[in-house]
């Protein structure tokens, strides 16, 4: 009787076992995998993560915007501390674009009056979001969130910098 137990759980046991669901290749189940299939826009009057609704889609659109972000020394100092992360590599660390590579892509010396008294923030801030013919957008909205890109505040810290203490900054590291 032992030995007809035995050679029924030898035989039995492990046939019954590949039968379970757990013997199908996970890999390969039905399922969305990341980055395939079409994403769906997002419903009209939907917030971002973020909590800021945008209406604008392009940096024409941004020109008239006013800067909620005062001038003060903090926000100009997070606004350095931001443009040397992500600007400074194409700009330079003065903005006079005086980068190794500001020649070869054509990035613009953000200390030129035409940049500090012919464009407004909100053009800067644009620019900034929605990026322009090389360079890359930091905060396009609806497009999710890149590694690269910067909440609404601190692209209005960025501009604060740009426009109230960038050419300030380039006078200052001239002198020296």
């Amino acid at each position: 009787m032992k030995r007809l137990i035995m050679v029924f759980t030898l035989i039995v046991v492990p046939t019954s076992v590949f039968a379970w669901p757990w013997s199908q290749d996970m890999m390969n189940q039905p399922s969305i995998k990341p980055q395939e299939g079409q994403m769906q826009p997002f419903p009209k009057r939907s917030v971002p993560v973020a909590g800021i609704p945008t209406v604008y889609t392009d940096r024409e659109q941004t020109k008239g915007l006013a800067n909620p972000i005062k001038v003060s020394q903090a926000s100009l100092k997070k606004g350095e501390t931001l443009f040397k992360i992500y600007c400074a590599a194409c700009h330079g660390l003065t903005g006079k674009a005086d980068s190794p590579v500001s020649n070869k892509i054509g990035a613009i010396d953000l200390t030129d009056d035409y940049v500090q008294k012919d464009l407004t923030e909100g053009w800067v801030f644009g620019t900034i979001t929605f990026g322009s013919a090389i360079m890359p957008a930091y905060g396009k909205p609806g497009e999710g969130g890149g590694s690269n890109d910067l909440s609404v505040e601190e692209r209005w810290h960025v501009v604060n910098y740009v426009k109230h203490g960038l050419a300030k900054a380039a006078r200052n590291m001239a002198s020296n």
